[in-house]
Parts: structure tokens; sequence; C-alpha cells
């Protein structure tokens, strides 16, 4: 509502699971749970807007003085948020395709050609290692276009040639290097690992019957026939391909954080016109303009990463813990 969204509706939504109740966030909870530890986001901008929202709950319970924020540190790669009093950090690690990639540049990764070397990962890798909860994501990257551009040979020789692969396919190789890393070198007793499902886009409003709309703009409520087949178009083909990975590891639990057919209901949750772009709110003359200029991909907060986080929260806070835990 900062950036100007005149309702506020999104906001007031809970997820409701059958069968059984989500626990209530308690950020003074997740804090202790979190003291001297390490919590990393690490992907694309999604896992950003979900690493902003974790960063909004629990910050709101830490007097000012007792909290850091800093931004584009470890070469740009990284933003952390210090809790001064826990000794606790939630961090965000920029690795949107979680291998290497010519995006990878945080501040100038918007380029024409977006190429990943697939089997290529200890560089971003090297900054996971010792972290204490894990929540890797990878997709809205992977939706440009239906072949990737996978480099024959490595960026650090110069490589420029490339070959064309079938995205599914492309996608389960990065996440095999991806699950390959983590089997090998996560330490399951210190480091819980997870993985974010897909969040989906709302650029195609006849989906919902809205026809004559445009993208997800003026939306103020969720889906609500669910009767209905839906067919928002997400690639459900790469959350098949995750799901099969997921099911290969031997030594390291990866727990699958499924958001995807609930975050579809949400094409109300978008940032739409009020968002920003190059660091700038967009014009009123822009925002008259939500054909071009609606961001559908990216969500507001407080609103739906609110919902992923508890997920999150759940998890943790249920583990066994004892204070011998802290040290």
């Amino acid at each position: 509502m900062r950036n100007g969204r005149r309702d506020d509706s999104y906001q007031k939504w809970r997820w409701q699971p059958t069968d059984c109740d989500l626990p209530r966030f308690d950020a003074l909870l997740l804090l202790e749970r979190l003291r001297n530890k390490r919590l990393m986001f690490v992907g694309d901008s999604l896992n950003r807007n979900q690493w902003e929202s974790m960063v909004c709950l629990v910050q709101s319970v830490i007097p000012k003085g007792h909290k850091t924020l800093t931004k584009f540190v470890n070469n740009g790669s990284s933003n952390i948020f210090y809790a001064h009093d826990y000794n606790a950090t939630v961090e965000f690690y920029w690795a949107p395709f979680l291998v290497e990639s010519n995006s990878d540049n945080p501040k100038v990764h918007s380029v024409p050609n977006r190429i990943i070397q697939w089997h290529s990962i200890a560089k971003h890798a090297q900054n996971w290692v010792g972290v204490d909860y894990l929540v890797f994501n990878t997709y809205i990257w992977w939706l440009n276009e239906l072949n990737m551009k996978v480099l024959k040979g490595s960026f650090q020789e110069g490589a420029t040639e490339y070959e064309e692969v079938d995205r599914p396919v492309a996608y389960s190789q990065v996440l095999k290097t991806w699950a390959k890393w983590v089997d090998r070198n996560i330490d399951p007793n210190r480091t819980t690992v997870f993985f974010m499902g897909m969040s989906p886009n709302h650029i195609t409003p006849e989906a919902w019957g809205n026809q004559g709309g445009i993208k997800c703009a003026m939306e103020t409520q969720p889906i609500s026939n669910r009767s209905a087949t839906l067919d928002v178009g997400t690639d459900w083909r790469l959350y098949a391909g995750a799901q099969d990975v997921l099911r290969t590891f031997r030594r390291v639990p990866v727990h699958f954080v499924d958001i995807t057919a609930l975050s579809e209901l949400r094409k109300d949750a978008h940032t739409s016109v009020h968002t920003l772009r190059q660091g700038k709110l967009l014009t009123p003359e822009q925002q008259a303009d939500p054909r071009t200029y609606a961001d559908c991909i990216h969500w507001c907060l407080p609103g739906l990463p609110d919902t992923w986080n508890q997920f999150l929260y759940a998890h943790i806070v249920s583990r066994p813990w004892t204070t011998a835990q802290e040290a």
C-alpha cells in the first residue's frame, strides 16, 4: 500500500489446510530457534520476495538499534538481515538458475539471451556451506523461452557457443546437479534443506473468466470457483521434474514446500502497477498502461509470501529443540 495500492483485502486472506491448522506465526519464537544460526534463501527474485517477507515478519519484534540490514554484499550476491541479540541472520543469495549463468550479476541480470552452465554449481554453492536452514527455488527465469540455452564449455574459459535444450530436460539436469551437490556437501545433522514449489504468474485473465481483462490489473479478490479447471500457464512439467529429482535424495532429506496450486488462486495478490521499475515507482502514465507495466509475477507485502513463510515456520518450530542447541 506504500506504493499506492488502495485496497487491502489481499492482506487478509489466510490459507486453511484440510484436517489441520497452521500454527500462528510467532516471530519471537522463530528468532529463538534461529539463535546463533543462519537462514538463507537461495534463488531468483521470487525467493527474494519471500526473503523480504520473512525479514518483515521477524524485524517487527526487534527494537531499533538491535538489527541491521545490509544489501549487495559478497560481490553483490547477498542481502543480509542480522538480529543482534540473537546472533541470527536471515539472508538472500542471488542464483536464479542455482547453477552458473550469464544472469548471475544481481544488479545487471536482464540479459537478452540467458545461458546456463548446467553442470557448474561450485561458484555459488561455496556460499551455502555451513548454513543452518537453506531455502532453494528456481522457476520464473525458465519461462522466457521454450528451449534453454546450455553453454558448451565454461564461462571462465570464455566459451560462447551453446546448444538449445528442451526446457524440462534442462531443468531436470540443473536440479540433478544441485541435488548431487546437496547430497555430497550438506551435513543433515546441522542443515535443514527446503525446495520451494513454483510461484505462478497471472497474465491470462481469460483463465479465470475475466474476458477483456488486462493481466492481473484491477484484481482485488482471489479465484473462488475451484470446481472449474484452472490453467494460468504454470509449467507443471517443471513441477513434476522437481518432484522426480527430490525423490532421488539418499543422505540429505529435502522438504518440498508445495505452494503452487494455492498460489494460483491469488490473482489479487500481485504488485501489478503498484511496483518498482529500475528502483523507481511507476509514473501515473505507466500505471495507466498495465498491459506494458503491470507486474503479475511478484507479490505485495504483506501478502501471499507470508503464507509460504508460515509453512517454513511450522516446520522449523515443530522440530525437537532444546536450549543446548543455542551453543
